[in-house]
């Protein structure tokens, strides 16, 4: 019997030598997609899109915003990188002789608005809710979403804001504070309501990311006092600061688009109830390089997103295909 063990024990010692000695399986690193321009968008005033949104109400067409520093006004922009602009503009010069009026259009301006800095721009049936929520420096107190009814974009060169909606976070108790997760460049509309997802930054350091992001809600829509938002959601690690987000046509996957140190596109699938879809729905990451600073993003049908980075390039991203 105790030769039996022995032998037994022997065997086993065997194998699990063996078992060492055989190399881990190698895991794959997942592919990157590489974006290619699709298109430029060549026309000046538009020097750096922060945001972009499609038009329900006329084919093809698709909002864009410069970001801070500019004035109050949208351009509508095709997939090509022409702007629309209305047949009617027209101006002379000092010499009486018409200008290019790919020239002198100055985009659709905003009335009762100020572009203190503009970040995301979103679009529920014929209403544009117009995101000034960059807070960089996490101390602005004066956080607002203008709300403006569409304009024609071959018919107007004007559009007053319907509402200036102020905003804020439950959770932020000083400005700044030593938590600077108060910034938000990415708004989506989900069952008509609009949402806010953070950029978050390390404390105090203005250019160095923190990788986590939260989810807000707008409940309200007063315009004589704060709009305190509520918290639904949060995640903690995107790989990078949040820089666009957009929710499908079909409202079943939200699209997030992340920068520094990893750019990549996370997709959520909507969760079976509510609206938690960072925590609560399956999702899909797809690493994305471009070397720049890709800012905007929407989605062009189901199947496909549109991105702009800050040299006012477009990219489209075929989600079924990528890696």
């Amino acid at each position: 019997m105790r030769r039996l063990y022995g032998w037994l024990l022997g065997a086993i010692a065997g194998l699990v030598i063996a078992a060492l000695s055989i190399p881990a399986p190698k895991v794959a690193a997942q592919s990157v997609l590489s974006l290619t321009p699709q298109a430029k968008v060549t026309h000046k005033p538009i020097d750096e899109m922060s945001g972009i949104a499609r038009s329900r109400a006329y084919e093809g067409v698709y909002w864009v915003h410069n970001d801070s520093g500019d004035r109050p006004r949208i351009f509508p922009i095709r997939l090509d990188g022409s702007v629309i602009i209305p047949p009617f503009v027209s101006r002379r010069d000092s010499s009486d002789r018409v200008e290019d009026p790919a020239v002198v259009y100055e985009g659709v301006q905003i009335e009762g608005a100020v572009n203190i800095d503009w970040e995301d721009i979103a679009i529920d049936g014929d209403t544009i809710y117009i995101a000034d929520t960059g807070n960089n420096g996490n101390a602005r107190r004066d956080l607002a979403v203008y709300v403006v009814k569409e304009p024609n974009p071959e018919a107007t060169l004007q559009a007053h804001a319907l509402k200036r909606i102020p905003v804020a976070y439950p959770d932020q108790k000083a400005f700044p504070g030593d938590v600077w997760h108060f910034d938000c460049e990415a708004v989506f509309v989900f069952q008509g309501k609009l949402y806010f997802l953070t950029k978050h930054r390390a404390p105090r350091q203005l250019s160095t990311p923190e990788n986590g992001t939260k989810l807000y809600r707008l409940d309200t829509q007063h315009t004589d006092r704060v709009n305190m938002l509520t918290l639904v959601d949060s995640h903690s690690d995107l790989g990078g600061w949040v820089t666009a987000a957009a929710m499908s046509p079909d409202e079943r996957t939200l699209a997030v688009l992340c920068q520094a140190p990893q750019q990549s596109i996370w997709l959520f699938e909507r969760p079976m109830r509510g609206d938690k879809f960072l925590t609560q729905g399956k999702a899909r990451r797809i690493p994305i390089q471009n070397g720049k600073q890709c800012e905007a993003m929407e989605w062009i049908d189901n199947r496909r997103l549109v991105i702009t980075n800050e040299q006012r390039e477009l990219f489209i991203v075929e989600v079924a295909a990528a890696p």
